[in-house]
């Protein structure tokens, strides 16, 4: 190659100059082409690679000068060198124990073998050809091999951590989505403890603070088909003490996280409570243990601890992290389950309280049921009220105020105070009574719509009766007669409370006699809708229940229909049920 760039290889056949520069630019092994002078005028690919430079850079070097050395990496002498003695002779000549210096700075073992070019007798230069031993080639592959392997191993360790995280991450993520499922504590734990176990240790315990110095062991899990031994380790342990430093014992009194290994583990313990825990976890064969709080060291509510029995196997300080977040999770829920009980037990009873006892009228039976919503704050607008008119006549009624709140109960007990003072001393139609509770329901009390059912049961007491009823967007009163039927009185159906009746508008009366020892239900919508179920449904359901439990006593029918219709449903549930006697 000139040193302009072009390539010329001048000994080739004239015929073919293209396909040899081809073949020469494509072959493997490094070409050099020298001058009579031993200059370098051309170069093949190869041979850049080889020597470290490039082809440019090359052009005009002298060779020996360049990149020849000897073993020791030293310039061998010009007149000791055998291809500068071969150039000048016009000889073959070859070298088997030689240095390259390269570009880079580094020296490599070569062999050579040298070819003069002659052009009709007359000396062109020579062409060399430089192969790297083979030794040096086998220490760059065992180099390549070694750099591969540890590049594996890194890949491998980076994949390991990686795997690690996102298994840590999707443990949190599915712990946390169970926790907040429910509100109930012992459900909690018991899903969390199917999470935790074997998925990230072999023991899961958990135990919570229930006074000052009071500790229960609310759940011991281990492996499927095993327990710690014959003792059951669930109950109230000893006093967790103030000056106790076991880590049980630290943590419950608002220590931080603590990682122990067997030989921690052997040192005797030094409270009542350190006693029982190491006798636990001696019985499960622990080998490595983390104890962590549940809840933030300001509000600690107990503490959890994670066994694993295989010393190949001892937690790290990741997994550290990983079950203080965990305990951190469990704690606020086992918090707002206790803060939901106490409220839970507030409402019900401020609940309980609003709705009125039933009265005995006569041989007249009375019965009524009152469910709140599972969820929330389990108090909410279902009502039901029975109480007897100046006239003696025996007044029913069942009612929805919108919402499931302490709200909706203020409401209810606001229509529940005015209803009664409107129908006391009036014997207008049921539905005059609903249109004037309607007109004063937005003046004086807060509830934007409701739902009833008002009734009067008129007759003597031996009868006949006679049912009259007005419902204001209410589901219709069930009516069970002794020959075997059921049916829904769905006449006297008119608006519901809060709906804009037209100018003039009034809500229907109805009438219906009432048979001798029938029976008469008035519910709230929660009975008969639940989800993904429709309100045909529902009604159907409820009317094949009620007959096949007819034959019951009141008190009975009342407590199994309750228990047979409402799986699944999220709404308060509110019956009244009355049973008129037989001559």
């Amino acid at each position: 190659m000139r040193p302009d760039g072009e390539r010329e290889w001048r000994l080739l056949s004239a015929a073919e100059p293209v396909l040899w520069q081809h073949v020469v630019d494509q072959l493997g092994t490094a070409v050099v082409v020298l001058d009579p002078a031993g200059l370098i005028v051309a170069v093949n690919p190869a041979a850049e690679r080889l020597l470290g430079r490039a082809a440019a850079v090359m052009y005009g070097q002298d060779l020996h000068d360049l990149c020849h050395r000897d073993p020791g990496g030293t310039r061998i002498p010009r007149e000791r060198c055998p291809l500068l003695q071969a150039l000048a002779e016009e000889r073959s000549a070859r070298g088997d124990d030689d240095r390259c210096l390269r570009g880079d700075g580094r020296l490599i073992p070569i062999s050579w073998s040298a070819t003069p070019l002659t052009d009709d007798g007359v000396s062109q230069g020579m062409v060399v050809l430089v192969v790297e031993t083979a030794a040096d080639r086998r220490a760059r592959r065992e180099r390549a091999e070694r750099a591969e392997q540890a590049e594996r191993v890194e890949r491998a360790a980076h994949t390991s951590a990686l795997e690690s995280l996102t298994e840590r991450l999707t443990l949190l993520a599915e712990i946390t989505d169970v926790l907040g499922e429910t509100l109930e504590v012992d459900e909690a734990l018991a899903r969390l403890s199917r999470l935790l176990v074997p998925r990230l240790a072999d023991w899961a315990v958990v135990d919570l603070r229930v006074g000052s110095h009071q500790v229960h062991r609310v759940a011991v899990t281990g492996p499927e088909g095993r327990d710690a031994g014959q003792e059951d380790w669930r109950g109230p342990l000893p006093s967790a003490g103030d000056a106790a430093h076991s880590p049980l014992v630290q943590v419950l009194n608002g220590g931080g996280p603590v990682l122990q290994d067997r030989a921690d583990m052997d040192a005797p313990p030094d409270s009542p409570l350190a006693a029982v825990h190491s006798a636990f976890l001696g019985a499960t064969g622990a080998a490595s243990v983390i104890t962590v709080p549940l809840g933030s060291r300001r509000q600690v509510t107990g503490a959890l601890t994670l066994v694993r029995t295989d010393p190949a196997r001892p937690f790290g300080t990741g997994d550290v992290d990983v079950v203080s977040d965990i305990g951190r999770r469990v704690g606020l829920v086992i918090d707002n389950a206790r803060r939901f009980g106490r409220q839970r037990a507030v409402a019900e009873a401020m609940q309980r309280n609003l709705l009125p006892p039933l009265p005995q009228p006569g041989r007249i039976q009375l019965a009524a049921r009152y469910q709140p919503a599972p969820a929330g704050s389990q108090v909410g607008g279902d009502w039901y009220d029975a109480f007897t008119l100046r006239d003696g006549t025996l007044a029913l009624v069942i009612g929805d105020v919108e919402g499931h709140d302490l709200t909706a109960a203020a409401g209810m007990a606001q229509l529940h105070g005015i209803l009664r003072s409107l129908v006391w001393d009036h014997t207008e139609p049921t539905g005059a009574v609903v249109d004037r509770l309607d007109n004063a329901m937005h003046a004086i009390t807060t509830v934007p719509t409701a739902t009833l059912v008002l009734a009067r049961v008129e007759g003597p007491d031996t009868g006949p009766w006679t049912l009259r009823w007005t419902s204001a967007g209410h589901p219709p009163p069930l009516l069970l007669t002794p020959d075997g039927n059921a049916q829904y009185l769905e006449a006297g159906q008119g608006l519901l409370l809060g709906a804009d009746l037209s100018a003039g508008g009034h809500r229907p009366s109805a009438a219906h006699a009432l048979p001798p020892g029938s029976t008469l239900l008035l519910y709230t919508d929660g009975l008969i809708e639940v989800p993904g179920s429709d309100l045909d449904t529902g009604l159907g359901r409820l009317r094949r229940h009620a007959l096949a439990l007819a034959h019951e006593p009141l008190d009975t029918l009342c407590d199994r229909l309750s228990s047979r219709m409402t799986p699944g449903s999220t709404d308060d549930i509110a019956l009244l049920a009355l049973r008129l006697p037989m001559p």
